[in-house]
């Protein structure tokens, strides 16, 4: 389909929360075929229409290591209805934070609900690698990044970075 362009900060786009999608339709599968098309090129394992400039709550993730076949997954107003007691720190990067990690606490395992490309609703456990990114993409539809969970002063240090970017590519 489409690879689009994905924003980095300090984009204002990236701390807006996206709005619910009402219907499941051809739209919004396009919007899905573009989404996986974009995080694949990236390459990414996970993405957020609000880090294309689409303020609508679906993100895709593939998490299938190199040289297993492709599992996309699409989940459209997705919402974690539990979260684990057991917490794991684990690096995470962003495709519109590009080329920095850091270490990131989240809750080893969730539970998510939400409606799939044929409009079912599906209640999926999660733990691990998976957990941790149905998390970080989700965040991204409330306006909230991964550098949020870093201390203040890391947090000002990488906006700060970008920042001064964003100024020097105006020019």
């Amino acid at each position: 389909m489409a690879i689009r362009p994905i924003l980095v900060i300090p984009d204002a786009r990236l701390r807006a929360v996206a709005d619910p999608i009402i219907e499941v339709d051809d739209e919004i599968r396009t919007l899905a075929k573009d989404m996986l098309d974009t995080m694949y090129d990236a390459p990414g394992i996970g993405l957020a229409a609000p880090q294309i400039g689409v303020m609508k709550r679906i993100v895709v993730m593939d998490l299938a290591a190199e040289g297993e076949p492709p599992a996309p997954l699409v989940m459209i107003n997705p919402e974690i209805t539990h979260f684990g007691d057991q917490i794991q720190v684990t690096e995470e990067g962003c495709l519109s934070i590009p080329e920095l990690y850091y270490e990131v606490e989240r809750p080893n395992d969730v539970t998510v609900k939400y409606t799939d490309l044929d409009g079912e609703e599906v209640v999926k456990e999660a733990e691990g690698k998976l957990a941790v990114c149905i998390q970080h993409e989700l965040d991204h539809l409330d306006g909230v990044l991964y550098i949020d969970y870093l201390s203040r002063l890391k947090r000002d240090r990488v906006i700060k970075k970008f920042d001064k970017q964003a100024k020097l590519a105006a020019r």
